[in-house]
């Protein structure tokens, strides 16, 4: 089966941790929105009715839609590279909720009033949001997913990857693009973590990926932005 994969063109944001266990997978898909455009996403969200998704990401599998990005992530974990036993499927899908939470506030830290407003709308707050996440949150978070590994490795759950080491990756990328100096000051702090982004860059399912055109480079209309007021050691 081919799989349509919707979301925005323009931005990795959320679609594109999906993007990366397809790709990994190598399992088929069409990416609708990057042939079609926005305005057929919107179209066909619109014919889904009651049960359309709330917003992309979401995935067309046959007669499914499945939203909401960890959930694909399990859909295909289940169907395709992720644990089959309960406790790994629950372990696995704890990590990328997990992940969920960093992504959400590492997003609110541009836009901690509201989404609908500019981050030129927001800045002062914007600066203290940034200061907190800076000091208090990314070490919270990243030292947590450090002691995961510190129980075996070299993935996260062991000797095999699954999506959870990919969106991992993602996530690493995009505090390293949005928050370099400061992912600078904590590099000494997660060497294991570290190394996860490393193995999946070296991943040999992802190297056209990785390298190629199709992958959408981070930039200040997504998830992850780089502006240099809110960084900081």
């Amino acid at each position: 089966m081919t799989y349509d994969l919707w979301y925005w063109t323009g931005i990795p944001g959320r679609g594109e941790f999906v993007r990366l266990a397809l790709e990994a997978g190598g399992i088929a898909y069409r990416d609708r929105a990057r042939e079609e455009g926005d305005a057929a996403m919107i179209e066909d969200m619109a014919r889904r009715a009651n049960l359309a998704p709330f917003a992309p990401p979401y995935l067309v599998a046959g007669d499914l839609c499945i939203p909401q990005t960890a959930n694909i992530l399990l859909f295909l974990g289940d169907r395709h590279l992720g644990p089959k036993d309960d406790a790994g499927r629950h372990a696995a899908q704890a990590l990328q909720l997990t992940i969920a939470d960093m992504v959400v506030e590492a997003h609110n830290v541009h836009h901690p009033v509201s989404p609908g407003l500019y981050y030129r709308d927001q800045k002062p707050e914007s600066l203290r949001a940034a200061e907190a996440f800076r000091r208090a949150r990314m070490p919270k978070y990243l030292s947590w997913f450090e002691r995961v590994l510190d129980d075996g490795g070299p993935w996260l759950l062991g000797e095999a990857w699954t999506y959870a080491d990919l969106s991992l990756f993602q996530l690493l990328e995009g505090l390293a693009y949005a928050f370099p100096k400061r992912m600078a000051t904590l590099a000494a702090d997660i060497p294991l973590i570290a190394g996860v982004r490393e193995r999946v860059r070296a991943l040999p399912q992802l190297a056209d990926y990785l390298h190629g055109e199709r992958r959408l480079p981070f930039n200040e209309d997504g998830l992850f932005r780089h502006y240099p007021e809110l960084d900081g050691d």
